[in-house]
């Protein structure tokens, strides 16, 4: 699914708890790549694999790469690899864990569409420079996050 000349994004799901949302969650992302343009470097190219996965994976990469011996709701990786032709590509794959995030949406109420849109912005964010290493860099993304999912309809989820 190309959304526009710098961001390319293609789905993949290996859980069968995803394949009903997947209409819904290609239309959430197009719509937030698009809100989300002014964030994306203007001299590279991003190649975005989204892929909707559960429990078991999230918990080997997050043990593999991250160290983390659990499940999260989702993982974030970026490899970067210059081509003189090409330019620069960023090649993401961003893993989002059903289980973690149907166990979430439970506790706290909220809709899965909302608490996804504000996982991928979250994601885009990082993919794009940011990040929440320590407090003052954590308020700075929050802030972005609150701003843009309002941008979008989405209600702050900090709240």
């Amino acid at each position: 699914m190309h959304m526009t000349k710098t961001v390319k994004v293609d789905f993949f799901c290996d859980s069968k708890k995803w394949p009903r949302r997947v209409p819904k969650i290609k239309k959430i992302t197009k719509k937030t790549i698009q809100n989300m343009q002014s964030y994306f470097k203007k001299n590279c190219l991003f190649s975005i694999n989204l892929i909707l996965s559960e429990k078991k994976r999230i918990t080997k990469l997050n043990k593999k790469y991250k160290n983390k011996f659990k499940d999260t709701d989702v993982l974030t990786f970026v490899s970067n690899i210059s081509n003189k032709k090409l330019g620069k590509t960023l090649y993401c794959d961003i893993f989002f864990s059903i289980d973690t995030i149907e166990k979430f949406i439970k506790k706290n109420n909220v809709n899965i569409y909302n608490h996804f849109n504000h996982l991928l912005v979250h994601s885009v964010l990082h993919i794009n420079g940011y990040k929440h290493n320590n407090l003052k860099q954590f308020k700075k993304m929050k802030e972005e996050e609150i701003k843009i999912l309002k941008e979008i309809g989405v209600n702050n989820p900090y709240l």
